[in-house]
């Protein structure tokens, strides 16, 4: 109920609305949330919000933390930009801080939802092992050029813009595999994509939901990408969906490095 209420005045202008009408993002993905555990515990009798109370509360602030990290970045590319009713730098912070919050929960628990599924697991549990044969070496490497090309992206912006979403999870990949840690790609060697795919396709699916709840709201961001900006599906260019996979895997990466130092007592990893 409080996300179709939310969902209605967010795209619609009531006089009476006005002074909220910017801030319907918030309750729309905090409904969402809850609806995605809900779903969650019918199909599998587990849910962040019931069985891991704790680290369901603090995916909030890491969450808030987490996108404003992606924020900086645009700094330098400049992929999106805000438009709608002009707020202070205060007044900004705040306002953007709330609805950035949601993210990481949104994402996580439709993640937990796809992984628990009979289809998912049925295809990908036993799926082709990734094996290489020098993996730290291997992750030297991409830790290099990963770190360059972030590093660049203020310099050949134009260019370097996807490193944006890739960049920052090979680095940390890289870091956990010469550090001999437990990492995102460790399923992989005896064949078991699915949690790998269902991080992916859980932002790609939340994805449509931010572009499409954005399209007709009055405080909304738009698009300006280099190349691919065409064909665009709400605000987003069709090709900039494909960021939204690799920020998946981002968003599962950074609830495996919360959920290794918040207390829990479910038996199901987040981040694995």
């Amino acid at each position: 109920m409080l996300g179709m209420i939310a969902w209605i005045m967010a795209w619609t202008r009531f006089s009476w609305f006005t002074a909220f009408q910017p801030h319907t993002f918030t309750p729309l993905w905090v409904a969402f949330i809850v609806v995605i555990n809900a779903l969650g515990y019918r199909q599998s009798g587990h849910c962040m919000l019931l069985c891991r109370p704790l680290f369901f509360l603090m995916l909030f602030p890491t969450s808030a933390v987490f996108w404003w990290f992606f924020e900086y970045l645009n700094r330098f590319v400049q992929n999106w930009y805000y438009v709608g009713p002009e707020f202070s730098a205060p007044e900004y912070f705040w306002y953007a801080t709330l609805p950035f919050a949601t993210v990481l929960p949104a994402v996580l628990g439709l993640r937990d939802i796809l992984i628990s599924s009979r289809w998912l697991r049925h295809r990908f549990n036993y799926f082709r092992p990734l094996q290489l044969r020098h993996p730290k070496g291997i992750a030297a490497m991409i830790l290099a050029l990963s770190a360059g090309g972030l590093a660049g992206i203020g310099i050949w912006p134009n260019f370097l813009f996807p490193l944006l979403w890739v960049s920052p999870l090979l680095i940390i990949v890289c870091l956990q595999i010469l550090m001999g840690e437990r990492h995102l790609l460790s399923h992989l060697t005896v064949g078991n994509w699915t949690p790998l795919i269902a991080a992916a396709l859980a932002a790609l699916i939340c994805g449509l939901f931010w572009e499409m709840w954005n399209i007709f709201s009055l405080a909304k961001w738009k698009y300006s990408i280099p190349m691919v900006h065409r064909y665009a599906v709400f605000e987003m260019p069709l090709l900039g969906y494909a960021g939204y996979l690799p920020f998946g895997l981002q968003c599962a990466v950074v609830g495996s490095l919360l959920e290794s130092v918040v207390p829990t007592n479910d038996t199901e990893a987040v981040g694995s």
